[in-house]
């Protein structure tokens, strides 16, 4: 109905509806297909296509957030490079919440060509009967992973060349692996550059107000076991910290240096700009959809571990 609509082929309406007429249908034959579709109300029944073609032309993106900048930059990596051949879908966990098998077999009954579960909980298994890749997941047989140690021995020498041998580590509540590593790579880098780690610990979900909540709890307790900087698992809660010690008019990084995990666009920015462990989210989010297309394609794929570095800003003196 919508090809004879339009006067054209079921193919091009096909080639229209998914998405894939880019270069292959002359835009006013594309737009009288859309204004078919458009006048009959027509819907692309995917689970339908899927079951005739034994696969779908969707991939599926599970996060945890889609709100933080950070996952936006994942979900542009894998748009720009999956986005002529499939049409990519994005779902969102339950706030806080990390992704689990529950959701890869959710979305596996729809039969797409893969799914791609960035910072899934740990001791998930995360299979199916379509191709499966975890980003940011340590540990993962199917991982795309960033190669943490360089960015946290840049993170550490800096901080012992800026004289701070006391410092205080704002952690997140997530159950991702990564934070554990995270956690775990910067306390021995810290051990092994004479930096004492301060037993005072705090922890929050990933939002500038419950970092900056968890922080009036400690900062207190922080100055007085003498923590002269404070490194925060992520750029989100660093600003949580930012804010407070403007509030209580702690100098930064006079009185307290500040640092973070990801790089965010907005770290360029803040007050003062924060120095941070990039983890650029794009170039995830690209080798994950570069591996996912291997697999499909029946080309052994690389393994994949991305290179880390240390951003220096006006947060710690830099």
């Amino acid at each position: 109905m919508v090809a004879e609509r339009a006067g054209t082929s079921i193919a091009t309406v096909s080639l229209v509806v998914n998405g894939k007429d880019r270069g292959r249908v002359s835009a006013p034959i594309a737009t009288r297909v859309r204004d078919a579709v458009e006048e009959l109300g027509y819907v692309v029944d995917h689970a339908a296509s899927s079951l005739a073609r034994g696969s779908g032309d969707l991939v599926v993106l599970i996060a945890p957030d889609l709100s933080n900048p950070f996952f936006a930059e994942v979900i542009r990596g894998v748009r720009d490079t999956v986005g002529d051949r499939f049409q990519l879908v994005l779902s969102v966990t339950e706030r806080g919440a990390q992704p689990v098998a529950a959701d890869v077999r959710r979305f596996e009954r729809l039969r797409p060509a893969g799914i791609l579960v960035d910072a899934p909980a740990a001791g998930e298994a995360m299979t199916a009967t379509v191709p499966v890749v975890l980003l940011d997941a340590p540990g993962g047989s199917e991982a795309v992973n960033y190669d943490l140690s360089p960015g946290v021995h840049d993170l550490v020498r800096h901080l012992h060349e800026q004289g701070h041998r006391r410092v205080g580590y704002l952690d997140g509540t997530s159950r991702a692996t990564t934070f554990g590593v995270r956690r775990e790579l910067f306390e021995q880098a810290c051990a092994a550059a004479g930096i004492a780690v301060s037993e005072v610990t705090a922890r929050a979900d990933l939002t500038v107000d419950a970092a900056a909540s968890a922080t009036e709890h400690v900062i207190e307790a922080w100055q007085e076991d003498g923590v002269t900087a404070v490194v925060a698992a992520a750029d989100t809660l660093a600003y949580g910290v930012l804010r407070v010690a403007g509030q209580l008019g702690i100098a930064v990084p006079g009185h307290l240096a500040v640092a973070g995990f990801d790089d965010l666009p907005s770290s360029s920015v803040t007050a003062p700009a924060l120095t941070s462990v990039a983890l650029p989210g794009a170039d995830l989010g690209r080798a994950a959809a570069l591996r996912l297309l291997a697999t499909l394609d029946g080309i052994a794929p690389e393994s994949a571990s991305l290179p880390t570095h240390l951003v220096r800003r006006a947060s710690t003196g830099a």
